[in-house]
């Protein structure tokens, strides 16, 4: 069966269930998915599952999904301006996708009388009319797992308490992120470079519902007003993640032995100048200019676009916009006389890079230390050269 096809059967099963009343044998839970093997999916997933055999009703909704219609898509993706949709599919078919894609699927039954299911259920229902399915996303405080938390508040007529974990330690948004993902990824360094201090700051525990894994862990010692009921009755795994031989990426394509070769070339290159004396143009302008269109990005998404989580970055401080100034005139056989203070002035900013790791201001990607040992490396050896070519 063709996607369209199927699409076009779930919309018609839709438009079927408007107005019509659970049964007292509804069951709403939430599904929670465990991550997947690519960057867009590692975080997991989560969704509404409502059952009803007596209606025939067995459907998922859930957040979170693209908009691939949407003009300009990457443009607004890039500027934190893209709206994503509420998705519905019927609860086989979304079985059977995280099936085939090998993640584990956890079932936790809420504990909703009919008025509480009902209420549930046709939000869910006005929420997907097309001029409501859309919203606007932030991968910390409006995605697909913030969502099932904040739509079941705003639902069931009661304030839900939700009860810090035993043995609970609360994390930075950062931590969170990269415990993840494998540290020598591309997409943890990419994370690392893109998101700025902001993310360094301890998340509350209700803060922590960003990641799919911590609704089913705070759902889970949740209760329903000032009643102690608890939110969820029962809690079982659907489909369990087999243990697979998958391909690892080799080490020799992973950022930190890119980054260590690019070091250790720029290490080499600066001996064999101080050897003979010299100074390689080329890599002078080549480390300028790369570092400042970096930074230049970096100072793009933090005042350009609309996302939170790349203000304050600190990344700046050794991928700094006037980079590629500095690059135009180390092109040059005869550098301004202000170049040696500039150079002198990226060293300083690297020692200050140094500081605010030191002190958790802001946690870098650990696979730019080779990249940053070579910088000072290279800047050290230019003012040493600029200084005696000046005498």
């Amino acid at each position: 069966m063709s996607l369209r096809v199927l699409a076009l059967l779930v919309l018609l099963s839709i438009q079927n269930l408007f107005a019509q009343q659970l049964s007292p044998e509804a069951s709403i839970r939430v599904l929670t998915i465990g991550p997947g093997y690519n960057l867009n999916d590692a975080f997991g997933h989560s969704a509404f599952h409502i059952q009803d055999h007596s209606q025939n009703i067995d459907m998922v909704f859930n957040y979170g999904v693209y908009d691939f219609d949407t003009p300009n898509f990457y443009t607004k993706f890039a500027q934190g301006k893209l709206h994503y949709l509420i998705g519905v599919n019927y609860f086989d078919d979304f079985m059977l996708m995280y099936k085939r894609q090998n993640r584990t699927v956890q079932s936790q039954e809420l504990d909703l009388d009919t008025g509480q299911k009902q209420a549930l259920f046709d939000y869910l229902l006005e929420n997907y009319k097309p001029e409501n399915r859309r919203y606007l996303y932030d991968f910390f405080y409006n995605n697909c797992a913030t969502k099932i938390r904040d739509v079941l508040q705003t639902a069931v007529g009661e304030p839900i308490v939700f009860h810090e974990p035993e043995a609970f330690q609360p994390q930075t948004f950062r931590t969170l992120i990269q415990d993840n993902l494998k540290t020598n990824s591309w997409g943890s360094m990419g994370i690392d470079l893109a998101l700025g201090s902001v993310i360094d700051q301890t998340a509350t525990a209700e803060e922590h519902m960003f990641l799919p894994e911590y609704i089913h862990t705070f759902f889970s010692s949740a209760t329903l007003g000032n009643s102690n009921k608890k939110l969820v009755k029962q809690d079982k795994t659907l489909y369990t993640k087999q243990a697979i031989n998958s391909n690892k990426s080799s080490f020799f394509t992973s950022p930190i032995f890119v980054l260590g070769v690019i070091g250790l070339f720029i290490v080499i290159i600066t001996y064999f100048d101080f050897i003979k004396g010299k100074r390689s143009r080329w890599l002078d302008f080549t480390i300028s200019v790369l570092t400042g269109v970096i930074g230049l990005l970096l100072l793009l998404l933090w005042f350009a676009t609309d996302h939170t989580a790349t203000a304050q970055n600190y990344n700046l401080l050794w991928a700094f916009p006037l980079n590629i100034i500095l690059g135009i005139q180390l092109l040059k056989k005869q550098p301004k006389p202000w170049v040696i203070k500039f150079l002198k002035f990226l060293f300083i900013m690297l020692a200050l890079m140094a500081f605010h790791w030191s002190v958790g201001i802001q946690v870098f990607a650990p696979v730019l230390i080779p990249l940053l040992l070579a910088l000072v490396i290279r800047y050290m050896y230019l003012v040493y050269y600029l200084k005696n070519e000046k005498l």
